[in-house]
C-alpha cells in the first residue's frame, strides 16, 4: 500500500475531482451526502491522514479550538465538564478541528488573564464550558475571535450560547414529586452562582405556582459558596420537607449521605432528585432519580456553532436549548394521603 495517500489518489478511485474530496473531507458544502460519506470511508480504507500543519500553513488558521473550563469545575469529585469535552473534542476532530483544553485557575479569572493559546496564536476560537464571571465574559468579546458559551448563558451580552433545558428539565422532575404526593419540596442550590442554578429554581417555582403549593423559603437550601465550592454539609431546616429538588447530581449525592448520617432515610424520610446524570446519580445510595443531560448533542450543537462561525464570522445562533429527559431510579417514595 502506498504510504503517502493523496487527495488526488482519493479522487482518481472515484472518478471525482481533488476539490470535490477536499470538500467531503474538510465538510464543506457543494458535495452531496451520499459522496461525502463514500469519499470519507475511502479515505479511511486507504489510510488517508490530512496533514494538518500544510492545511494550517496555505490557509492562515491553526485549525485549532480552545475549551476554557473554570477551574473549580475540574476537581477530583468534578466529572460533568471533563466527559463534555471529550464529546467536544471527538466532533470537533470529525470536523477538522482540534480541541485544546485549558484549565482557567481561578487567579486568571479574577485578573482576567487570557489563555497562552491565545497569546500564541495557537487556536481559532473559543468554547467557554462552565460558567465564568462576567467580566471575563466582556473580555473574551474583546479579542476578536469567535466565542460559543457552553452549559451557560450571559443575559447581558450577545455571545452565541448552548445550555441544557434547565428550566424545563427542573419543573418536569418537580412536577414528578407533586405528581408522586409531595406537597412539601425544597430545593437545594446558591441562586446567585449560575445562570443553570437559577434557571432550574425557576422551573421548580412554576411547578409549585402551578400545583398551588406555597414557597417555604425555608426549604431552599445553600449548596456552595460566592466561589462555586461546594459545601460537604448543608445547613438544613429543622423540619425537613418530604423531597428536595437538587440542582446537580454531585450536591443530591451529598446531600444524601449528610441526611444518613443524621439517621434518616431516603427515600422513606425524604425524597431526592438531581440533575444531569452524571457519575454521582449511580454512586448514589439509593440509585438517584434525574433529569439527563443531553451531553452529545449539547456538544455537537456548540461544535456546529463554533465551526459556522470560523466559516463567517457574522454567523449568529443565539441560545440553542437542549432539552434533557428524567431517569426514574429509587430516591423517590410515592406519598398517599
Amino acid at each position: 500500500m502506498k504510504n503517502n495517500i493523496t487527495m488526488r489518489d482519493i479522487a482518481d478511485q472515484l472518478n471525482v475531482s481533488s476539490v470535490t474530496v477536499s470538500k467531503a473531507l474538510n465538510n464543506k458544502e457543494g458535495v452531496s451526502e451520499e459522496l461525502k460519506n463514500k469519499i470519507k470511508n475511502l479515505a479511511e480504507e486507504m489510510g488517508y491522514r490530512y496533514n494538518t500543519m500544510a492545511k494550517s500553513m496555505k490557509d492562515g488558521v491553526s485549525y485549532n479550538i480552545g475549551v476554557i473550563i473554570p477551574e473549580r469545575f475540574t476537581g477530583v469529585t468534578q466529572s460533568f465538564y471533563l466527559k463534555v469535552y471529550q464529546y467536544i473534542a471527538t466532533i470537533l476532530e470529525e470536523n477538522g478541528y482540534y480541541g485544546i483544553l485549558h484549565i482557567l485557575p481561578e487567579e486568571d479569572e479574577k485578573k482576567l488573564s487570557l489563555p497562552r493559546v491565545y497569546q500564541e496564536r495557537r487556536v481559532d476560537g473559543f468554547i467557554l464550558l462552565g460558567q465564568t464571571n462576567r467580566e471575563y465574559v466582556e473580555t473574551m468579546q474583546k479579542i476578536n475571535m469567535p466565542i460559543v458559551l457552553l452549559d451557560f448563558y450571559d443575559e447581558n451580552s450577545d455571545v452565541d450560547a448552548v445550555i441544557s433545558d434547565n428550566f424545563y428539565g427542573a419543573y418536569e422532575i418537580t412536577n414528578y414529586l407533586v405528581n408522586s404526593g409531595h406537597k412539601e419540596i425544597g430545593y437545594v442550590g446558591n441562586l446567585f452562582s449560575t445562570s443553570s442554578i437559577q434557571d432550574r429554581y425557576l422551573g421548580y417555582y412554576k411547578s409549585l405556582l402551578e400545583h398551588r403549593i406555597k414557597l417555604n423559603e425555608n426549604y431552599i437550601i445553600n449548596d456552595r459558596d460566592e466561589h462555586g465550592i461546594v459545601y460537604d454539609e448543608m445547613e438544613l431546616p429543622e423540619k425537613l420537607p418530604t423531597a428536595f429538588v437538587c440542582n446537580c447530581d454531585q450536591v443530591a449525592h451529598l446531600l444524601i449521605n449528610q441526611l444518613i448520617r443524621k439517621g434518616y432515610k431516603v427515600p422513606e424520610d425524604c425524597s431526592i432528585v438531581g440533575f444531569d446524570n452524571d457519575i454521582y446519580a449511580t454512586i448514589t445510595s439509593p440509585k438517584l432519580t434525574t433529569v439527563e443531560v443531553d451531553i452529545a448533542e449539547m456538544a455537537k450543537n456548540a461544535v456546529k456553532a463554533i465551526c459556522a462561525k470560523m466559516e463567517n464570522p457574522e454567523a449568529t445562533f443565539g441560545r440553542v436549548s437542549v432539552k434533557g429527559e428524567i431517569i426514574y431510579r429509587d430516591s423517590v417514595r410515592s406519598i398517599i394521603y
